[in-house]
């Protein structure tokens, strides 16, 4: 019989590693940091966008998050692994004690490992999920755009938007209905109560039908309090959907008109005023031709150039974030308020933002 093939030695004359070594120390590392390393039902975080660089748009993540994060939090507490809990040194007779002592002290330690801020993957390609812990995730971009708005200094090259995530459940009609039932209650549930707008965002999903969820959500919104009214132009409160794959991401946020549908890029950039030459050119052409028909003709470019307030016109993100993004509405009478403000929004965007 012939004799069995020999593994080939290495220049270093010892054999070569096998392929069981590096899984454990792939394994090793992944579980060290601890958590969930993907998108799931259960997580809170922030969803953030980005162009064609993710890598880049994570370590942007984490420097905004950690500066601002340590701010109003403040700064994150570590405990190192040497200092993890340690059992009694007198021996415990009861046997069940110790294990379950034993099991405590590895939640324990696991727990002291986990991060702040933690990228997971997102499952869609250009859209970065940070998940938080210990946090309100909506409280602390809300304070970002905030001081970015006030102070109009640009803080990111790669990120787009930045949008808080209260709570994940599963992309499926009723778990989304279930969860929202008790989600939405702390925003719009009596007395409580405000005007809303609903914004939805799918990716990478195709049994999920966009009309039957807004319709589902504007009408639990309704069931909680009658007073609770559409507004598309400066809401109160936008209920942001987005779904990834087979996750449905929830949160409320406020402002989210002024600080430009939570773009980090164009909350920056101030409104500049109609350029100097055009006044006189309209004298001109006034003086020369009927100042009838050009006053008319050059009034809508100036009444476009003073809509510093139009919502659906305040975002410029590029190819990653396409104009299909719905703002929604309840039922009775507010379908042609909608039908006659999503078409308008990418024609006036020039002008809103230059």
């Amino acid at each position: 019989m012939a004799s069995p093939v020999q593994q080939p030695l290495q220049s270093g004359g010892g054999k070569r590693k096998g392929k069981a070594q590096y899984v454990q120390a792939k394994r090793a590392r992944r579980c060290d940091g601890g958590g969930p390393r993907q998108l799931e039902p259960g997580l809170q975080g922030i969803l953030i966008t980005c162009n064609m660089n993710e890598r880049k748009c994570v370590e942007e993540a984490y420097s905004l998050l950690n500066e601002y994060g340590d701010d109003l939090f403040g700064p994150e507490k570590f405990t190192g692994k040497d200092q993890q809990p340690s059992g009694s040194e007198g021996e415990d007779d009861d046997v069940e004690a110790a294990l379950k002592k034993e099991v405590g002290d590895i939640k324990a330690s696991t727990e002291m490992r986990l991060r702040r801020f933690q990228s997971v993957e997102s499952g869609a390609n250009n859209v970065v999920f940070i998940r938080t812990l210990g946090i309100e995730p909506e409280k602390l971009v809300h304070h970002i755009l905030q001081d970015m708005y006030q102070t109009k200094k640009k803080k990111t090259r790669v990120i787009l938007r930045m949008l808080p995530i209260s709570g994940t459940c599963k992309a499926f009609l009723e778990d989304m209905k279930k969860y929202a039932e008790t989600f939405l209650e702390p925003w719009f549930k009596a007395p409580n109560k405000g005007t809303f707008q609903i914004v939805y965002k799918s990716r990478n999903n195709s049994h999920v039908n966009r009309e039957e969820v807004i319709k589902e959500l504007a009408g639990i919104v309704g069931s909680l309090n009658s007073e609770n009214k559409v507004d598309l132009t400066n809401p109160q409160y936008t209920v942001v959907v987005e779904i990834i794959k087979a996750v449905c991401c929830l949160s409320v946020v406020k402002d989210y008109m002024l600080f430009r549908k939570y773009n980090l890029q164009e909350v920056v950039k101030s409104a500049k005023e109609p350029p100097q030459l055009r006044p006189k050119q309209a004298d001109e052409k006034e003086a020369k031709l009927e100042p009838g028909d050009r006053s008319n003709q050059s009034d809508p470019a100036e009444g476009e150039n003073n809509q510093q307030v139009v919502p659906e016109s305040s975002e410029k993100p590029g190819p990653t974030e396409p104009g299909s993004e719905t703002s929604a509405v309840k039922e009775g009478g507010a379908d042609p308020e909608l039908a006659g403000q999503v078409p308008g929004g990418p024609e006036s965007s020039g002008n809103d933002l230059s």
